[in-house]
């Protein structure tokens, strides 16, 4: 009978074995414990980076974890990794608090700083960056040879990049390309990337985003994006002569995105374009939701500023593919003069929006296309609506004559306002840490309530601009109040930082409290099943 007993129990560490393993990794150079291609990725013996990623299935495979410990990773790296095992991902991931940094600042013909060719793998706490200083410049004499990526998803479905710091890196920040269908990336900050071309125009965006699955959605959620040297986000592409669509089924959720174009002093671009250059009428983007995002610029509302280009959000691009099934709804759009552009659209939603803009500008204008209503729109014209083709119109006109925005309002934007608290959104991958997004447009501290969230009195709490965010900002405990005021005045005369009228901020929580261990945290996965089989 023991005999029997031993036979299930091994069979079970199997299986347990299986189910859930882990393995580390170290820098090359780490003066411990190295680690090496020739590794087994062990605690003891762990692999290099690149060794980790590079894992056939039959090693590590669903539901398995790979620990990247403390330190500087330097070089370019690619990921193969891939689970085959349906609904289970493999982790790829910072140890604990461990600061990972992957550092792309190297001699290298690999034209980013993570490729990736995997299907159901989970990338998330670590940093991707160039370090030290380097040329933004792209010129012929070779101050800077190449335009490197952050991250490139090139091939692979269903992947999760969460919680990354995607900075600095001379390119764009995250390239997700037509065949990586199912991708989310949530809780991202990506923000100073890109470069500058020898005609001095600068490149670089944020997030550029593609989709050809029918039945897989891209997810872009939570993310903060900003002072990248192009556009925030753009869905699109630059293919002119397309034979299959690859611009659908994506969806753009409660980011925040700000001064795009800032950085490169060439020009302000949209923080979102959803928009083909496609010249066949095939790649139409379709099927796209851009739903409670903040979009900002630098903007004097103090003095009712609108001048100069300083498009937020612009949808379409060429007349021979316009967008189609694009909903809008409840975003903030502030730029300046044209901070909101209908190039060319067919069937298009526009609800419950915020904007503040010079005017509206139209471009193809299609209103028994289109449905508007519940939008809030604060332009310096009092005609808001600029049509190209069809001339300017006054609110009340626009409304009764194409039976728009029926129940919208217009305002000057000498009545512009909006709730000092934007957003306060809790990270679902990281407790108690929390982004929030303030506005106070004459530039005075704002006090933010955290009474909802369960936090308890005498919780600790830490405060990190996210322009600035190595550093502490603030730090001090939640009173009975449970209250904290969040300081605005930040800029220091920086053009090339926020205005202090805006602000994103990272705030953690932290209890002081030792957790009492109990018998059954103690208990471990064979002592259990010892006790399941009367030993």
């Amino acid at each position: 009978m023991k005999t029997l007993y031993l036979s299930i129990l091994f069979i079970l560490s199997v299986v347990h074995s299986y189910a859930q393993q882990e393995f580390h990794v170290f820098p090359k150079n780490h003066s411990e414990t190295p680690g090496s291609e020739t590794g087994n990725g062990s605690l003891q013996n762990p692999w290099d980076l690149q060794t980790a990623l590079s894992q056939k299935s039959k090693v590590v495979n669903g539901n398995d974890t790979i620990w990247l410990h403390e330190g500087i990773y330097n070089g370019r790296f690619s990921s193969t990794l891939n689970s085959t095992i349906a609904n289970q991902y493999i982790t790829v991931s910072a140890y604990k608090n461990d600061k990972v940094v992957l550092n792309g600042n190297v001699e290298s013909i690999e034209e980013q700083t993570l490729k990736v060719r995997s299907t159901r793998v989970i990338f998330q706490n670590f940093e991707i960056t160039w370090l030290g200083d380097y040329s933004r410049q792209i010129s012929k004499d070779g101050s800077l040879k190449q335009f490197v990526v952050g991250i490139n998803h090139l091939s692979g479905t269903n992947c999760k990049f969460i919680n990354l710091m995607i900075y600095n890196n001379p390119g764009l920040g995250v390239g997700t390309w037509k065949h990586t269908g199912g991708t989310v990336i949530a809780n991202c900050m990506v923000f100073n990337n890109g470069a500058i071309r020898g005609n001095g125009k600068a490149v670089g965006e944020g997030f550029y985003v593609q989709n050809n699955s029918d039945t897989e959605t891209r997810l872009i959620k939570d993310n903060i994006i900003f002072n990248n040297y192009y556009k925030g986000i753009e869905v699109w592409s630059a293919s002119k002569h397309a034979t299959t669509e690859w611009v659908k089924n994506i969806t753009l959720d409660n980011n925040v995105i700000f001064n795009s174009g800032l950085p490169s002093k060439d020009r302000i671009v949209d923080n979102i374009i959803v928009a083909s250059d496609d010249r066949e009428g095939i790649n139409i983007p379709k099927n796209i939701t851009v739903k409670n995002n903040i979009l900002y610029h630098n903007t004097n509302f103090k003095k009712n500023e609108v001048n100069g280009d300083a498009a937020s959000l612009t949808l379409g691009f060429h007349k021979n593919a316009p967008i189609e099934n694009v909903v809008v709804d409840n975003n903030i759009i502030i730029g300046r003069n044209n901070a909101f552009r209908i190039l060319y659209a067919n069937s298009l939603t526009l609800t419950n929006n915020k904007v503040y803009s010079g005017y509206v500008h139209i471009f193809d204008f299609k209103p028994d296309l289109w449905n508007f209503n519940n939008n809030l729109y604060y332009t310096k014209n009092s005609k808001p609506f600029r049509t190209t083709t069809n001339g300017s119109y006054d609110f009340n006109t626009w409304k009764s004559k194409f039976n728009l925005d029926t129940n919208s309002q217009w305002k000057n934007i000498k009545e512009f306002d909006l709730d000092n608290v934007l957003d306060i959104t809790e990270n679902a991958y990281k407790s108690n840490s929390f982004r929030v997004v303030l506005f106070n447009k004459n530039e005075a501290d704002v006090t933010v309530g955290f009474s909802e969230y369960k936090i308890a009195e005498g919780t600790s709490y830490t405060i990190r601009d996210v322009e600035n965010y190595k550093t502490i900002l603030k730090t001090g405990r939640l009173d009975d109040t449970y209250k904290i005021t969040f300081p605005m005045t930040l800029n220091g005369g920086d053009v090339n930082k926020t205005s202090n009228n805006f602000g994103v901020f990272i705030i953690e929580f932290k209890e002081d409290i030792v957790a009492e261990t109990t018998e059954d945290d103690n208990d471990g996965f064979f002592n259990r099943i010892f006790r399941f089989l009367g030993f």
